[in-house]
C-alpha cells in the first residue's frame, strides 16, 4: 500500500515563537514526529507541509519531503483539512500515482513511538474502517457542564451515580494520530468519516506542546517513559 504521513507546521505560532523548531529533548520539536513516521514499517514517504522556508529546511534534512504551503491556507484561520488536501494533491501529482492511506501527526504532540503509527494503520485496517483516530481511555471523569445559570452532569447521571466500574469508559481525542483514506477527505474536508476506529494509548502520550509549560511536562514524559523506559517500537 501507499501510505503517506503528512505532518503540517506553520511557521507562524503567537503563544511560542517558532513553536515547531524550539529544542525538545535535544532536537528541534518537528524532528521527532518525522522520525517517528520514518521509522514506521507500514509508512512510504513522509511529507512536511509548510509556509516557512526553515522548518522545511529543517524537514529535509530530518528526512523528509517538502510541500511548499501557499499563504492563502497558511494563516490562523486556516484548518489542518486545508493543508492535508493540499498535500494530498501535490503528492499524488508528483508520484503519480494514488494514496491509499494518510497518516496525520501533529508535530506538537512528539510522546508516541513508530510502533503507535504502526499500531494505528493496523488497527484501521483490520477493522476495515475508514477514519481513526487515536485516543485515551477515560475510565472514570465525572463532567459537568453549565446550562443557562444551572449545571447538569454530563458523562454521568449524578441522581443514579452508581458504581465508577459499571460507568461505560470514555474515549478522549488526543491528536496525537489520525489515520483515513483520502477519499474521506476529499468527500467531507474532514479528517474523520465514514467508519470510524480508535487506536488507544496511555494517557500520558495525550500531553501536547501549546504554551512553555508544556515543554517542561512532555519533556519529563518523553525522557521517562519513551527514551529512558522499555524501548517501544
Amino acid at each position: 500500500m501507499n501510505i503517506v504521513a503528512i505532518i503540517p507546521a506553520r511557521g507562524g505560532s503567537k503563544v511560542i515563537p517558532r513553536k515547531n523548531l524550539i529544542d525538545f529533548c535535544g532536537k528541534p520539536l518537528l524532528v521527532w514526529s518525522i522520525q517517528q513516521a520514518r521509522q514506521s514499517r507500514s509508512i512510504s514517504s513522509v511529507f512536511v507541509s509548510s509556509d516557512s522556508d526553515e522548518i522545511l529546511s529543517v524537514a529535509q534534512k530530518a528526512g523528509a519531503k517538502a510541500i511548499l504551503r501557499p499563504k492563502a491556507i497558511a494563516g490562523d484561520k486556516a484548518s489542518s483539512e486545508d493543508a492535508l488536501l493540499h498535500a494530498l494533491d501535490e503528492i499524488e501529482a508528483g508520484q503519480r500515482k494514488k494514496v491509499d492511506l494518510m497518516v496525520f501527526l501533529q508535530a506538537t504532540s512528539p510522546l508516541r513511538t513508530s510502533g503507535d503509527i504502526d499500531g494505528a494503520i493496523k488497527a484501521l485496517i483490520s477493522q476495515k474502517a475508514d477514519s481513526l483516530f487515536s485516543a485515551a481511555v477515560l475510565g472514570d471523569f465525572c463532567l459537568w457542564k453549565k446550562k443557562g445559570s444551572k449545571l447538569e452532569s454530563l458523562t454521568f447521571d449524578y441522581r443514579n451515580r452508581g458504581r465508577r466500574q459499571e460507568r461505560d469508559p470514555l474515549f478522549l481525542e488526543n491528536g496525537s494520530i489520525y489515520v483515513f483514506k483520502p477519499s474521506v477527505l476529499r468527500k467531507s474536508r474532514n479528517r474523520l468519516g465514514g467508519k470510524i476506529a480508535a487506536y488507544v494509548m496511555p494517557f500520558w502520550q495525550s500531553y501536547e506542546i501549546d504554551e512553555m509549560p508544556d515543554v517542561e511536562l512532555c519533556g519529563y514524559f518523553m525522557k521517562k517513559k519513551i527514551l529512558g523506559g522499555p524501548k517501544r517500537k
